[in-house]
């Protein structure tokens, strides 16, 4: 009896070591200092720039991040900013807060550049950071920074857009600004036309014309479709040219949105080159015509009139002709005809008749 309860003495102290043995010293509380973001990017449009990152989901010691405090947005004139020093604008607390999420959450902040900041020099830039404190106001440092340029834009938007729709497609013209008020070397500028849809938001560029010496520069769109509605508007994109460095460029804000109904009244264009040739067989007569293919992209085909001498015109085709010949076996010997040709597009809308070609049949 005495050895079974020497041997239960020993088991459990055996087991009371091995379990002192797994247990770890304590961790120290965490900082909750969220990580600071390295993919911060900036694009500057007209007088504002616009911030965008992602949003940490975890704090320097890799722990998920349960609560947050404010974004710092810092600026500074300097090429690499040392500390935030006093923040231009305070983002509101935008972390996941533990929520568990497949995309990572981004942020943004708009920051609107002063007069006093621009700078007529093309070299000048700003510098961007961004200090994520936590809810104690306590960060881990800066963000990555990026540098946006200070040139002045120039010329100004154009306020007098406007479009004109046509056979041709829509026309947009407005005034422009003479070469001789931008020849900024290294400077170029450009207008860039865009169109959105009705009932879509983003816009694609259908066009960019060089700002030149035409007081009054244009361009078509055909890019479109008919009994559409579009919205169209134009920017001024200025590109700095650097040496040995891509090129900066920085596109204004937008002047003001035209509405365009894309709405085809319009015909295609008159056939020409009309021919009308007798030939025979037997006892088949034909009048064979051939002419100018009209080549509108929303062609359906030709109609084709006849008449004799001080008749009406009438058209003698049942179907559209799709090709540009036509054979008339409806003849008779002794008769002259005259002949003409309407192209017809695939909105019913029929061109005026084209010259008329004559021909006896003998």
């Amino acid at each position: 009896m005495r050895r079974t309860v020497e041997k239960f003495l020993c088991a459990g102290t055996l087991l009371l070591l091995a379990a002192c043995a797994t247990i770890a010293p304590p961790k120290p509380p965490s900082l909750e200092l969220p990580k600071p973001p390295a993919d911060l990017r900036a694009v500057r449009r007209g007088d504002t720039v616009i911030l965008t990152w992602t949003v940490p989901a975890r704090t320097t010691d890799r722990q998920t991040i349960r609560s947050s405090g404010p974004t710092r947005i810092c600026r500074g004139l300097e090429p690499k900013l040392a500390e935030c020093g006093k923040p231009v604008g305070l983002a509101a607390s935008s972390s996941s807060n533990g929520t568990k999420s497949s995309t990572p959450a981004t942020s943004s902040y708009t920051d609107t550049l002063t007069a006093s900041l621009e700078s007529d020099d093309p070299s000048a830039f700003i510098t961007y950071a961004l200090e994520l404190l936590n809810a104690d106001g306590r960060s881990a440092g800066l963000s990555n920074q990026v540098q946006v340029p200070l040139l002045r834009l120039f010329p100004p938007v154009p306020r007098d857009f406007a479009a004109h729709v046509s056979g041709q497609g829509v026309g947009l013209a407005w005034t422009g600004t003479p070469l001789s008020l931008t020849g900024r070397e290294p400077v170029v500028y450009r207008y860039r036309v865009y169109r959105r849809i009705e009932g879509d938001r983003q816009p694609v560029l259908i066009g960019e014309v060089p700002v030149g010496m035409e007081s009054h520069p244009s361009l078509t769109d055909q890019s479109f479709e008919w009994e559409r509605t579009y919205y169209y508007h134009l920017t001024i994109l200025t590109v700095v040219h650097q040496q040995g460095k891509a090129d900066v460029q920085i596109e204004s804000d937008d002047s003001p949105e035209i509405k365009v109904f894309a709405d085809d009244v319009f015909p295609p264009a008159v056939p020409s080159g009309l021919q009308a040739v007798f030939s025979g067989r037997g006892q088949q007569r034909f009048v064979d015509l051939i002419w100018a293919p009209v080549t509108d992209l929303d062609l359906e085909g030709y109609n084709i009139y006849r008449h004799e001498d001080g008749g009406a015109p009438v058209k003698v085709n049942a179907e559209v002709v799709k090709a540009p010949t036509y054979r008339d076996g409806s003849v008779e010997v002794g008769r002259k005809y005259f002949y003409s040709v309407s192209a017809l597009d695939v909105r019913g809308n029929e061109s005026v008749p084209s010259e008329e070609a004559s021909e006896s049949v003998p």
